[in-house]
């Protein structure tokens, strides 16, 4: 591994992938818009795009537990990758793909990302989707993340999305679109915190189209310093369905958060609910934490950490 990869390379890839990422099993390593490595497993396959930047990642009925890898790292100064990862998930099959992107920016360039992914998940498959954005350097140039993601469920698949963005991120606008069949489930959880005059956008629509599918969407985030931070989910009923959308927000300093949670039911048994909350960290816990001995930015931390986790 430390053959082919830099420390900074390194450094990014502890902030983006939990995990560890491993050569081995099936995985695909991005650096500054060339695949610097992939490999296969028995029941997983991937393979380079011939019209355009990008993957194919084909996942059989026979994989149970298994995990993808598929990090990015841009760490060159003025770069705008653009990059399609499709993935086809055969019916049946059971599998947690791990995500995300790192920018280093050391130069006064824009460094930008866009990401656009599509699952194509077969029925009865369960797939488990992380993705984790983080921004770095001295540099004066911006670091720039706009994922596009595009799901689509048969009949009772399950698709958990898993969302964060860490830090250091100046721009980023989230497009997440999805279209559920007959019982499909979706869990969300998108985790967000902006600081300085960052600026967040994050739209989401979810089509329920499928009589008994469900959607939770939980949405959480944190604005700091100038920061300004805009949320719209949609959810849509086009069958018997049942959908929670629920946005969270602290806001600090002098940071703006907008919320615009969307509900339309276009079927008689389209059960759907919406909740939105914005407000500042809690006095109360602040002083409590204060009385053990912590300073003030400790206590603000550690409230912060316990919302967003």
């Amino acid at each position: 591994m430390s053959e082919l990869l830099d420390k900074i390379t390194e450094k990014i890839l502890r902030q983006i992938d939990g995990e560890g990422f491993q050569q081995k099993g099936a995985f695909n390593l991005r650096r500054n818009g060339i695949a610097l490595c992939h490999g296969d497993s028995e029941h997983i396959k991937i393979k380079k795009k011939e019209d355009k930047q990008g993957i194919d990642i084909f996942i059989d009925g026979e994989t149970k537990g298994e995990k993808v890898h598929i990090p990015v790292v841009v760490d060159a100064s003025g770069m705008k990758d653009e990059v399609y990862n499709d993935f086809y998930i055969a019916e049946g099959a059971d599998v947690t793909i791990i995500a995300g992107c790192g920018i280093h920016n050391s130069g006064c360039n824009e460094s930008r990302h866009d990401g656009i992914h599509s699952f194509h998940v077969g029925r009865g498959a369960n797939v488990r989707y992380e993705e984790k954005h983080y921004g770095e350097g001295e540099g004066t140039g911006a670091k720039v993340l706009n994922p596009v993601t595009k799901i689509y469920l048969e009949e009772d698949s399950v698709f958990t999305l898993d969302t964060v963005q860490i830090k250091g991120v100046d721009s980023t606008v989230r497009k997440t679109d999805v279209e559920m069949g007959a019982n499909a489930k979706l869990y969300v959880m998108e985790k967000l915190m902006t600081h300085d005059d960052q600026a967040a956008q994050s739209d989401m629509e979810v089509r329920m189209n499928g009589a008994g599918s469900s959607a939770k969407i939980i949405s959480r985030s944190v604005a700091k310093g100038g920061s300004k931070q805009v949320f719209h989910p949609r959810a849509v009923g086009n069958a018997r369905c049942h959908a929670h959308v629920q946005c969270d927000s602290i806001i600090m300093d002098h940071a703006e958060v907008s919320s615009i949670p969307e509900i339309n039911a276009r079927h008689l048994d389209a059960a759907i609910i919406h909740e939105a909350a914005i407000g500042r960290i809690n006095d109360e816990q602040l002083v409590k934490l204060r009385t053990l001995g912590m300073t003030e930015e400790e206590a603000e931390n550690i409230i912060i950490d316990n919302f967003l986790n």
